[in-house]
C-alpha cells in the first residue's frame, strides 16, 4: 500500500466521522426486521470512492462501527459488506476517472455498484437467515420478501439515491476539495483540449 497523504488521512477521518453521525441522528430511518433503510447513510463511503481504494475501505470499516452501535448486529454486518463495493468502485473510478463527465456511465456505474452492493449486503442476511439468527418475524415473512425484497430490492433503490446524493455533491466540491478523481479527470481534459 502507497503511503497515504495527510490530505487523505483527512478525508477518511472527516468522512468516518459524518458515517457514524448519520446512523445516530439522521432521522429518517426505516428498519424493517434485517433490511434498514437511513438516508444519505452511505454517502461518506460513496465520496470517499473518488478519493482512493483505501480510503473508501477505511472509511466503510469507520462506518461499519456507527452501524454497531446504533442499529441491531446484523446491520452491522451488512455495513461491513460495504467494504467490497467502495474498493472496487473506487479503484474503477481511479482507472477510469474521465466518467464521471458522462452522464450515461455514471448512470451505469451506480447501477453496477448498487448491485454488487445490495448482492453483498443479501449474502450477509441470507447466512444470518440459513442459520437462525434473525426475529421470528424475519421467519414469518419468509426468505423471499425478507431477504430478496427487503434486503436486495430495497437495497439497491436505497444505494441508487444514496450514491445519486454522494455525486451531486461530489460534482459540487470534488474539484474545490480536490477529490484526486476529479483532479485527474481535469487533468485528462485538458490533455485531449
Amino acid at each position: 500500500m502507497k503511503k497515504m497523504s495527510v490530505q487523505s488521512l483527512t478525508y477518511a477521518s472527516l468522512l468516518i466521522a459524518l458515517g457514524i453521525m448519520i446512523p445516530l441522528v439522521m432521522p429518517v430511518k426505516v428498519v424493517i426486521g434485517p433490511a434498514s433503510y437511513t438516508l444519505a447513510s452511505h454517502v461518506p463511503v460513496f465520496l470517499a470512492m473518488f478519493v482512493s481504494p483505501w480510503v473508501a475501505v477505511l472509511v466503510a470499516l469507520g462506518t461499519a462501527f456507527g452501524f454497531f452501535l446504533s442499529l441491531p448486529f446484523i446491520i452491522g454486518f451488512r455495513a461491513l459488506s460495504h467494504v467490497i463495493f467502495a474498493f472496487f468502485g473506487a479503484f474503477y473510478l481511479s482507472k477510469r476517472p474521465s466518467i464521471i463527465d458522462s452522464p450515461k456511465k455514471m448512470m451505469l456505474f451506480n447501477v453496477v455498484i448498487g448491485l454488487i452492493h445490495a448482492t453483498c449486503e443479501t449474502l450477509v442476511v441470507t447466512l444470518f437467515f440459513m442459520t437462525g439468527k434473525l426475529s421470528a418475524e424475519s421467519y414469518t415473512s419468509g426468505f423471499f420478501m425478507t431477504v430478496i425484497v427487503f434486503v436486495g430490492v430495497g437495497g439497491f433503490i436505497h444505494s441508487l439515491i444514496d450514491y445519486g446524493i454522494a455525486f451531486s455533491v461530489a460534482q459540487k466540491l470534488g474539484t474545490k476539495f480536490k477529490f484526486p478523481v476529479y483532479l485527474k479527470a481535469q487533468q485528462l481534459k485538458s490533455k485531449k483540449a
